[in-house]
């Protein structure tokens, strides 16, 4: 009989979870997606083979459910900080540098594209978890924008444009190098959208 992890079957469950979630993170951090298999994943993880069937079918929905628990992560400890501000623009600053503190936990080894090696209704699944992100994204602006804060633009467009800049190289692991980046970063987001130059930047965290 398979060990019970925690006090409850409940709480064995969500720890099985963890830790199969803690080993794609650390595997894909070595290799790309498709290169890694379930075994692989129990292993790591120190979890029997078999068991893991009983969590996840196949390891793109063990993909999708990793996704899935690094964004609402993600998402609760970006509200609580943009909380903490309500300038819309300087909600703006909280949600770049908090984009940008994603590049260690989010970097991924190279390999072919998450979009090459997931299924269609995987891919459908990933965009509506960006789609959640970007949606905070688009209520800063339209605040700002009725602030008068940045004129008004097509958030259809800039949107995007806003999280490819983001997203397009990680950030330096070393200081000053990283803080140097996100300020530059940060500064030409701010320009980008059209923020008004007399905004003091916020200090560097």
């Amino acid at each position: 009989m398979p060990k019970i992890l925690g006090s409850s079957l409940a709480e064995h469950r969500e720890r099985t979870r963890d830790a199969l979630f803690a080993a794609l993170s650390s595997l894909m951090s070595e290799r790309g997606f498709d290169a890694i298999s379930l075994a692989d994943i129990a292993a790591r993880a120190g979890i029997g083979r078999t068991a893991v069937y009983n969590h996840f079918p196949d390891k793109e929905t063990l993909l999708l459910a990793f996704i899935e628990h690094e964004t609402a992560a993600y998402l609760a400890g970006l509200q609580d900080s943009l909380a903490q501000v309500s300038a819309p623009v300087e909600q703006l600053r909280v949600y770049v540098r908090q984009q940008l503190s994603l590049a260690p936990s989010y970097h991924f080894a190279p390999g072919p594209d998450l979009r090459q090696v997931v299924s269609h209704e995987g891919l459908r699944n990933l965009r509506a978890h960006v789609a959640e992100v970007e949606s905070l994204l688009r209520d800063i602006l339209t605040r700002a924008i009725e602030a008068g804060d940045i004129p008004e633009q097509d958030l259809d467009a800039v949107v995007p444009l806003v999280h490819s800049c983001l997203s397009g190289r990680p950030a330096p692991l070393e200081e000053p190098e990283r803080s140097a980046f996100a300020e530059t970063t940060e500064a030409f987001v701010l320009r980008a959208v059209g923020a008004s130059a007399a905004v003091e930047p916020a200090p560097v965290a």
